[in-house]
């Protein structure tokens, strides 16, 4: 919208609000307008006198909606708007500029749409701005994606079909609770009746997805990017049990939750939890903690941080002999 928008353009932006949200009170839509309760209502008024439906319901649970029927205008991008869609679209997928890609095409799509004013900008964005790949991120299948939303949103249990990163393949009935996008991967939070237990599937490794006609409760206020962190911390194959001697407080900035589980343990604090890589535990993750530690538990966490302290040692000791011999 402009700095300061006439009464034409807040009436269109009225209508947008009313198009994106069933039912909007007065007060709602004088905020997102950033006018008085009074002007909203009038700009609902100039919606009505131009012929467009738009409806009143009394209570407290009342508004104002758009009636059925309604022929909407195109949808209209701010610059600023159209320069944020496609900086994201580059952002979270390198591959957006690719002629052959799925967002690609779509995004081009939308450019092309745009006013000249408007998506100008945009599109000289898209051509001369590039993105580095980025080699773990992983695209799912919109397909696939889809049906887990859908079964999500219903509430509503499916069969899947999954291949762990091993190869191992199997089916099984789940609960779908959210979906998380984490450092470009998409995650199904779950609770697989395969297992009894809450599960974290990537969605790029599920083959198919069927329906099978049962619902499900969801659990009541529970943070999905939470639970996802923590659930990844826990049930690999190789356990891990690392002590510090300071205070837990101190030490927990720098734990990744997928570490693990940090509890105190006398004066200092213990990080319980296991890994199916622990070259990547010690050489990415512990390496990066500024505090002294003893690795207890996970002789396999134990053999990859005696190496990683080996290649080291090895390096140093050999710039020191070169330098000695010159």
């Amino acid at each position: 919208m402009p700095h300061d928008p006439g009464p034409t353009a807040r009436a269109l932006r009225a209508l947008e609000i009313l198009r994106t949200r069933p039912t909007t009170t007065a007060d709602e839509l004088a905020v997102r307008l950033g006018v008085t309760e009074r002007a909203a209502r009038r700009y609902v008024g100039i919606l009505k006198e131009a012929g467009i439906p738009v409806e009143s319901a009394r209570g407290p649970h009342g508004g104002y909606r758009l009636g059925r029927g309604t022929r909407l205008p195109p949808v209209h991008f701010t610059q600023a708007e159209a320069l944020g869609l496609v900086m994201a679209a580059l952002g979270g997928r390198p591959a957006v500029a690719d002629a052959d890609d799925l967002v690609g095409t779509a995004l081009g799509k939308v450019v092309k749409a745009l006013p000249e004013s408007v998506g100008r900008q945009a599109a000289l964005l898209r051509e001369y701005a590039a993105a580095a790949p980025d080699p773990l991120a992983a695209h799912p299948d919109p397909v696939v994606t889809s049906s887990l939303v859908e079964a999500v949103a219903h509430r509503r249990r499916v069969r899947l079909a999954y291949r762990s990163e091993a190869g191992n393949a199997w089916e099984e009935e789940a609960d779908p609770w959210s979906l998380v996008v984490r450092h470009g991967r998409w995650y199904l939070l779950c609770h697989s009746h395969r297992a009894d237990a809450v599960r974290t599937y990537r969605v790029d490794r599920i083959g198919e997805v069927h329906g099978t006609g049962r619902g499900f409760d969801a659990p009541v206020d529970f943070d999905p990017v939470a639970v996802l962190e923590e659930n990844l911390g826990t049930g690999w194959e190789f356990t891990t049990r690392v002590v510090f001697d300071v205070p837990p407080a101190e030490v927990a900035p720098w734990i990744r939750p997928p570490m693990g589980r940090l509890e105190p343990l006398g004066d200092g604090c213990v990080l319980l939890g296991s890994t199916r890589n622990p070259d990547m535990y010690a050489q990415e993750w512990l390496a990066g903690v500024p505090f002294a530690f003893r690795i207890e538990g996970g002789k396999e966490l134990r053999a990859a941080a005696a190496a990683l302290a080996e290649r080291f040692t090895a390096a140093v000791t050999d710039h020191d002999s070169a330098s000695r011999t010159r």
